[in-house]
């Protein structure tokens, strides 16, 4: 694949990753604060959660499009400010991202299916 075609779509990644992000934390924000203003405590929230696969399923997405979108940000402040080769960079950053999506998931699990 060449280089300008990889750009291409790393840029379309990050473009689809945020809309993706922006309307979960849009969604997230307003059920929380829902939940809040009704008098939920934290322990009733997470009660509510447990055993919902469409939590699940939302904020899964959630992890995997943070998981995409953060690792390419940072790849391109990066990749401007550091000047590391592009091999290591692209590497460090992918083991990055697998770390937040293991981490996330792990999460995800914890909150919807404990």
């Amino acid at each position: 694949m060449s280089a300008a075609r990889r750009e291409a779509l790393l840029w379309l990644a990050s473009r689809v990753s945020a809309m993706i992000l922006a309307l979960c934390v849009v969604v997230h924000l307003a059920t929380m604060i829902v939940a809040v203003r009704g008098g939920l405590t934290a322990a009733e929230i997470l009660g509510r959660t447990r055993g919902s696969m469409v939590w699940a399923l939302f904020y899964g997405t959630f992890v995997i499009a943070v998981a995409v979108h953060a690792p390419l940000g940072l790849r391109t402040v990066l990749g401007e400010s550091a000047r590391w080769p592009e091999r290591v960079l692209d590497m460090g950053l992918l083991l990055f991202g697998i770390l937040v999506l293991f981490t996330g998931l792990r999460a995800v699990v914890a909150v919807t299916m404990a």
